[in-house]
C-alpha cells in the first residue's frame, strides 16, 4: 500500500492537460480547478504518462473459453508486463475477485473460479509464499452461499488456498487524502496491510449506475460490509463514483486480471446478459487498464466519469500513453449493448 502523505509530481502536465482532464462526465458534479486541488495535492508517484513505461501498459490475452490454459494466458501477461519471478517470489498475494450474487449456471455476473484458480496457480509457479483469496460480496450477506453457488467455493477447497470475507475483517481507518465523496475516513481490512500484492480481479460488465465496473469499481467489495451496509450503501449515499477515486487514491492494487472471457452487457451489473468476448486483459495500473477494457467494449473511456477524473492522477486513459502487449484492441474490440432506458448509457454514446 501505499502512504497517501507521498507527493506527486506534475512533471509532464501542461495548463491544457488540467483543463481536459479536470472535464468531469458521468454527473460528476465538481470543477476540474476544484478536482486538482484534492487530487494532484494526495495523489502519490505520478510518472509523466508519455514515458513508454510497463507501469502503464497492457497486456490482452485471447481465451475462447473458459477451458483453455489460463494459467499458461496469465504468465504470458506477466512476464510481458515485466513481472518476474524475484518480484514474486516468497510474497504473500490476496486475490480481489468479482463476487456479487449468484445463482448456478450464472457464471456472467462474477469473476470465474478457473480464472481465479489460473492466477493461483500463475503466481504459485513464480515463487509466491501463500495466497489468499478475499471478498466482501456487495449484494448477498451469505458468502458461503456465494462461494458454493459460483463454483470458486470448489476451486479454493481443491487448491487448499483459504478465503476470507472481508465484509467482517478486522479494520484500519484511513483518513480521506482527496475528498472527492464527504466521507471524513475509510474502514479497511488489516489484511490489506499483512499481504504484499493485492490482485483486483473483476469482471468485464457493464453498470447501469456508472457505466462500467472494472479494477476500480472492484475494489467496492474491500470494503467492510459490517460497516457500510449492504449493497455498501453508505458508499452509494456517498457518490459511487467519488468513492471509486477516494478509495483507489488510499488503496492500490499492485496488479490486475480482468475475467472478460465472458462479460456482461445490458442491464449490468447483475440483471445484464452474457457477453462473450473472449479476452483477458492485465496490467499494473488498474486507471489503464480500465480504460483498454472499455475500448475493448466499444467505449470511449473519456466518456466514463470516474475513468475521466481517475486520469487526473491515477493513471493515463489516454491510449497513446498506455503501451499494448499481446493481442491489438482493434482485434477483440466487440460492442456492449447500452439499452437507451438506462440514462448513464446515453452519455456513454454521446459524439
Amino acid at each position: 500500500m501505499t502512504s497517501g502523505k507521498e507527493r506527486f509530481s506534475m512533471k509532464g502536465w501542461n495548463r491544457r492537460d488540467f483543463i481536459k482532464a479536470g472535464l468531469v462526465l458521468g454527473g460528476l458534479a465538481l470543477s476540474g480547478t476544484f478536482l486538482f486541488k484534492k487530487l494532484g495535492r494526495y495523489i502519490t508517484h505520478l510518472m509523466p504518462f508519455q514515458e513508454k513505461n510497463l507501469k502503464y501498459a497492457t497486456f490482452i490475452g485471447k481465451a475462447g473459453s473458459y477451458s483453455e490454459d489460463i494459467t499458461s494466458i496469465i504468465l504470458s501477461g506477466l512476464k510481458e508486463l515485466g513481472v518476474r519471478p524475484a518480484e514474486i517470489r516468497g510474497k504473500r498475494i490476496l486475490l480481489k475477485p468479482n463476487l456479487v450474487e449468484t445463482y448456478t449456471g450464472t457464471s456472467h455476473i462474477n469473476t470465474h473460479p478457473l480464472v481465479v484458480r489460473g492466477a493461483i496457480d500463475a503466481f504459485l509457479k513464480l515463487g509466491a509464499a501463500s495466497i489468499i483469496v478475499a471478498e466482501g460480496p456487495g449484494h448477498c450477506r451469505d458468502s458461503l452461499l456465494v462461494l458454493e453457488e459460483s463454483g470458486m467455493g470448489e476451486v479454493l477447497h481443491g487448491e487448499g488456498i483459504p478465503f476470507v470475507d472481508l465484509n467482517y475483517a478486522e479494520c484500519y481507518q484511513a483518513k480521506n487524502m482527496t475528498h472527492i465523496s464527504k466521507l471524513t475516513a475509510f474502514s479497511f481490512p488489516v489484511l490489506l496491510k499483512e499481504v504484499d500484492w493485492v490482485v483486483s480481479m473483476p469482471k468485464m460488465k457493464t453498470h447501469h449506475w456508472v457505466g462500467v465496473t472494472l479494477s476500480l469499481k472492484n475494489l467496492f467489495g474491500v470494503m467492510p460490509g459490517s460497516f457500510y451496509g449492504w449493497p455498501k450503501n453508505v458508499l452509494h449515499w456517498a457518490g459511487i463514483e467519488q468513492c471509486i477515486i477516494d478509495i483507489n487514491a488510499l488503496c492500490r492494487p499492485h496488479f490486475s486480471i480482468v475475467d472478460g472471457i465472458v462479460g456482461m452487457e445490458g442491464d449490468g451489473p447483475i440483471m445484464g446478459t452474457p457477453k462473450r468476448t473472449g479476452v483477458m486483459v492485465m496490467g499494473r495500473n488498474p486507471t489503464a487498464v480500465d480504460a483498454t477494457c472499455v475500448r475493448i467494449m466499444g467505449i470511449n473511456p473519456e466518456k466514463v466519469g470516474y475513468l475521466r477524473v481517475a486520469s487526473i492522477g491515477l493513471g493515463p486513459i489516454i491510449e497513446p500513453h498506455i503501451p499494448q502487449m499481446g493481442e491489438s484492441l482493434d482485434s477483440v474490440r466487440t460492442n456492449f449493448s447500452l439499452p437507451d432506458h438506462i440514462p448513464v448509457y446515453k452519455k456513454l454514446k454521446e459524439v
